[in-house]
């Protein structure tokens, strides 16, 4: 849309509405600056963008990247401006730096955006790249979707793809400039959004207009949301004039810093949550990457390559065939090109044999797309960002959109470092990261990463960065600070294990004294021996990383001293719950202890064991209890098999109550039925207490018993039953089974009756 300004005869202004995310607006407006360029580009952007916008011309910038805004002393107060390589916005910038054309960002300025405001106009604040789409989400109806009804169609996705995105030449704009001044009109009388932001972003915009005509330049474009041209048409009208800068005084302000940041294809997608997003950036990457005759040709060629490579057999005749069907479909839809809805049903009628799991490959693959961005070395970050990419190049570890998962060797001193760095970065929650289960189990040598870069993590690292120039250096600050601030005794046992993992050693001193000094005032058995597991892998993984752990080793035996000392006072009196809470941190440290395979652990062991002797023997000790430290002293060696039977034997006498005889069970047998297979005197044990239990408390007690041995394997489970039925002495006390013949004749008469048979 051109307009010209009534006091400046010499200036043209041609305004270019456009979607932000549009594959056919962008190959429509590069044509225009090609075919009539202007001598400077104003868009629709935040006006500190003029600082970073020559960034753009560097072969090192790959779309898509976006544009981070955000407040200096609170970096979490930020804004992305997301650009993809079929923005119209990209696709002007990219001609304007290498054609050399002035650009200017003309929307209101971050400084102000961020700011804060009353709280009234707080509620209303939206992002500065809203395209039509999310802008008619303020407002009580549907401009866009009225403007597609009226066309004939029940989806106004579809008709904006099919009347500018699918097609060619220039004219779109004026076009489009009518049909919003036609929705603007109807929906918002004079042009004035009722929201307050939005009226002075309009306003800002106007403004900049302005200022590009009072500089002298005479071939002005303008490139902005298409719902944006109507009220950018009397940009230079005097009384307009008057009224934006009534609108624009006074707004509060702040101080802000702005970057480029790598994006991907996923953050894109409307399903994130981004307001402009759009529902397929993969497939909008392909229509402005390859437009013309071959553009599904092309399509189903690259489909036929992701299935393939994931092992489903596709053929060249696949993808002729898949071709023909989705322009067919096209024809019979009245569509000038077949979009995603066609090529989808042909896709999963022919590659897919209509089954969906293909289906959500090429949707990952290609619909959304992997893709991430780039952005130059020299791009203005933070000290600890900058860091980061070094850390990653060195490393041979670039980040990348797409889930990946990453063995390491620590034996190796590369993967030793990637894993340092990786823990790091947990440390500073910026979660690029996730260990998972993998290869471990073949050695503590062994760790197995889910990788997965996502862009929120630029702000986290830009949140980090008060801590430290470097990742170490906030690490280390982070972990340090976090500790003491922290209540709880695993938690600074679980610092001290991300200490070493991570290799920031220099801070293990006070994380040790924080350690012994918590540790000598908590009383809490229960907290001691949470604490417990991490200290101990910690001394068992210290070595392996070549880090010295062993301060810790005094500190973990006066907590062991502590937990033996009060351990059985603290299971006195119990509840199920409680008991069953207590039990789990008996085992976790009993194992914590055994994984640590040295002379002193056994020292350690001991002294553990002999605590869970006074555990056996306390008559207020909960039952479950009892059997779980039998159990544990029984696998340990620390008891015979006789005193086992003993120990049994009296938990499941006459004189024990049923239920507590059935807790006891459940403590000793724990989720393993293995010690009942081969031991059959303890099997005896347990099966003849069984068949002494009268009704009533064979009803209270099944329930308990169910419990347990529901949690065996089912081939334990049928051992055990193998072993009743056919180990002299078992199943005896059961009797033999006699039956009543007048009874067995009535219910067999009652069965014929029933099967219709004669009896």
């Amino acid at each position: 849309m051109e307009t010209a300004p009534p006091n400046e005869a010499s200036a043209v202004v041609r305004l270019y509405g456009i979607r932000h995310h549009g594959p056919g607006s962008a190959l429509a407006l590069r044509r225009v600056l090609l075919d009539d360029p202007p001598d400077v580009l104003l868009v629709e952007g935040p006006r500190e963008a003029d600082a970073v916008v020559s960034l753009v011309a560097d072969p090192a910038m790959r779309a898509p990247v976006t544009l981070l805004g955000y407040e200096l002393g609170h970096p979490d107060n930020a804004v992305f401006h997301p650009f993809a390589s079929f923005s119209p916005e990209w696709v002007a910038l990219r001609w304007a730096t290498d054609a050399q054309v002035p650009v200017r960002f003309i929307d209101l300025a971050l400084a102000n955006t961020l700011a804060n405001w009353p709280v009234e106009v707080q509620t209303t604040l939206s992002d500065a790249q809203r395209d039509i789409d999310h802008s008619r989400e303020q407002r009580p109806r549907d401009p866009l979707g009225d403007l597609a009804h009226a066309a004939g169609y029940d989806d106004a996705e579809r008709w904006w793809e099919d009347v500018v995105e699918h097609r060619d030449g220039t004219s779109l704009f004026e076009a489009v400039a009518d049909a919003m001044t036609v929705l603007r009109s109807a929906y918002e009388p004079d042009f004035v959004p009722s929201d307050p932001i939005e009226s002075r972003r309009e306003a800002q915009m106007r403004t900049g207009i302005r200022t590009a005509v009072r500089d002298g330049f005479t071939r002005i474009a303008v490139v902005c949301g298409a719902w944006h041209v109507p009220a950018l048409c009397n940009a230079t009208n005097l009384k307009q004039t008057r009224r934006d800068a009534a609108l624009l005084r006074g707004m509060p302000k702040t101080k802000v810093a702005v970057t480029w940041v790598p994006w991907t294809h996923r953050r894109l997608a409307a399903a994130t949550g981004y307001g402009a997003g759009v529902t397929s950036p993969g497939w909008y990457h392909h229509l402005f990457a390859h437009p013309g005759d071959d553009t599904i040709a092309r399509w189903f060629s690259e489909a036929a390559r992701v299935l393939r490579a994931a092992d489903y057999g596709t053929s060249a005749a696949d993808v002729v065939e898949a071709t023909r069907l989705a322009t067919s479909l096209a024809s019979l839809r009245g569509r000038p090109l077949a979009g995603l809805v066609e090529v989808d049903d042909a896709a999963r009628a022919v590659l897919g044999d209509g089954t969906d799991t293909p289906m959500r490959l090429l949707s990952n693959e290609l619909v959304i797309g992997t893709v991430i961005g780039q952005v130059p070395p020299h791009t203005p970050m933070v000290p600890l960002a900058r860091n980061l990419a070094l850390e990653q190049k060195r490393l041979r570890l670039a980040p990348e959109a797409a889930p990946q998962l990453l063995e390491l060797d620590l034996r190796k001193p590369r993967d030793l470092a990637r894993s340092r760095l990786l823990h790091q970065l947990i440390v500073l929650r910026v979660p690029w990261g996730r260990e998972v289960d993998g290869r471990r189990s073949v050695g503590t040598f062994r760790e197995t990463w889910h990788l997965c870069w996502e862009p929120e993590l630029a702000v986290r690292l830009i949140e980090a960065s008060a801590l430290g120039t470097t990742v170490h250096a906030a690490a280390a600050a982070a972990l340090l600070q976090r500790a003491g601030e922290s209540s709880s005794l695993g938690e600074l046992t679980a610092a001290v294990e991300l200490c070493l993992l991570g290799d920031l050693v220099s801070i293990l001193p006070q994380l040790v004294q924080l350690i012994a000094d918590r540790a000598t005032l908590d009383l809490d058995v229960t907290r001691l021996m949470t604490a417990v597991p991490a200290l101990a892998r910690t001394l068992r993984y210290g070595d392996v990383r070549g880090t010295d752990a062993g301060t810790l080793a005094a500190v973990l035996a006066g907590m062991i001293s502590r937990i033996a000392a009060g351990l059985a006072p603290a299971c006195m009196h119990l509840d199920d719950d409680s008991a069953a809470a207590m039990g789990v941190h008996m085992l976790e440290t009993q194992a914590a202890l055994a994984m640590l395979g040295r002379l002193d652990a056994d020292d350690l062991l001991a002294v553990f064991h002999q605590a869970l002797g006074d555990v056996v023997d306390r008559a207020a000790v909960h039952p479950s209890l009892q059997g779980r430290a039998t159990r544990s002293l029984a696998d340990a060696g620390r008891l015979r098999v006789t005193d086992v039977d003993h120990r049994v034997a009296r938990a499941l006498s006459r004189g024990t109550p049923p239920t507590d005889g059935a807790h006891f069970v459940e403590g000793f047998l724990g989720s393993s039925g293995t010690v009942l297979i081969h031991d059959t005197d303890l099997l005896g044990v347990v099966d003849r207490w069984l068949a002494t239990l009268d009704s009533q408390s064979f009803i209270e007690t099944l329930p308990l018993l169910r419990r347990t041995f529901a949690t065996f394997e089912l081939a334990e489970r049928r051992q055990i039953g193998d072993k009743i039925r056919g180990a002299p002495g078992l199943g005896r006390s059961r009797g033999v089974l006699e039956l009543d013949a007048e009874r067995v004749a009535a219910s067999l008469a009652t069965i014929a009756q029933l099967l219709g048979a004669r009896a």
